[in-house]
C-alpha cells in the first residue's frame, strides 16, 4: 500500500528576543512555549489514530526540534530535506517594521506577485511539490509528516486551491505548530484537513519569511 496522507506541521514558536526575521539564519531554537507547541502537534496526528510511515524535515533547527516529539511518540527516524526549507530574503536578520520605514529598502517590494524581496513563489511551489511527492513515494504505508515553515506551507495550499499566489502575508493560515494535511488524486494534492492544536495565544510570531 502506498502512503496514505501527508501532514505539513508547521515549527513552533521560536526564541526571537530581538523579533527579527529570522528567515534562514542558524541557532534560532524553539522557545519553552515552542517546544510545548511541537508536542501538541505531534499529539494531534497521533491522536488521528493513523501509522506515520515518513519523518521529514527541514535543515533548520527549529524544524528539527518541532520534529523531535514525532520521533518520540511514533519511533521513527527524521530524513532532512533542503527542499522544505524557508525561502531566502533580503530582510533577513532585520527587524521589519524599522527596515520597511528606510526608503533604500522600497526597491524590494517593487514586485509583490514574485515577490521581489525573496525566493519567487513558483521556485517555492516546485520544490515542495517534489518534496512532497518523493517522500509519498517512497512510504510504504502509513502517512507522512513534512515539518516546515510558514511560507511553503501557505504557499503550497494557495497552489494546491487553485488561488493566486501573490497575498498578504498578514492573512496566512498557517499558525505555530498547524498542520495541513494532503492526499493524492492521481497525480494532484488535495487538502483534507487544517488544524491548529496548539495553545498560541500570547506567541511571538514575527519571524517567518
Amino acid at each position: 500500500m502506498p502512503a496514505e496522507r501527508l501532514h505539513l506541521v508547521r515549527h513552533g514558536e521560536v526564541h526571537n528576543p530581538t523579533r527579527v526575521l529570522y528567515g534562514r539564519l542558524p541557532n534560532f531554537r524553539l522557545s519553552t512555549a515552542g517546544r510545548q507547541m511541537a508536542r501538541a502537534a505531534a499529539e494531534h496526528v497521533r491522536a488521528l489514530d493513523r501509522p506515520v510511515g515518513a519523518l521529514v524535515h527541514s535543515p533548520l533547527q527549529r524544524t528539527r526540534e518541532s520534529a523531535e516529539p514525532f520521533v518520540e511518540l511514533f519511533g521513527i527516524e527524521p530524513l532532512v530535506d533542503e527542499r522544505v526549507i524557508e525561502p531566502t530574503n533580503v530582510f533577513e536578520g532585520r527587524r521589519m517594521k524599522r527596515a520597511l520605514l528606510n526608503p533604500l529598502n522600497w526597491r524590494h517590494l517593487l514586485r509583490p506577485s514574485v515577490p521581489s524581496w525573496g525566493e519567487p513563489y513558483a521556485q517555492v511551489v516546485a520544490r515542495m511539490d517534489a518534496a512532497m511527492t518523493d517522500a509519498w513515494n517512497r512510504t510504504a504505508s502509513g502517512d507522512v509528516v513534512v515539518v516546515s515553515h510558514q511560507l511553503p506551507i501557505w504557499i503550497t495550499h494557495l497552489h494546491v486551491e487553485g488561488e493566486p499566489l501573490r497575498h498578504d502575508p498578514r492573512n496566512r493560515r498557517c499558525a505555530l505548530s498547524s498542520v495541513t494535511s494532503f492526499e493524492r488524486d492521481g497525480d494532484r494534492w488535495i487538502e483534507v484537513a487544517y488544524a491548529e492544536p496548539a495553545a498560541t495565544t500570547g506567541a511571538v510570531d514575527v519571524g517567518a519569511v
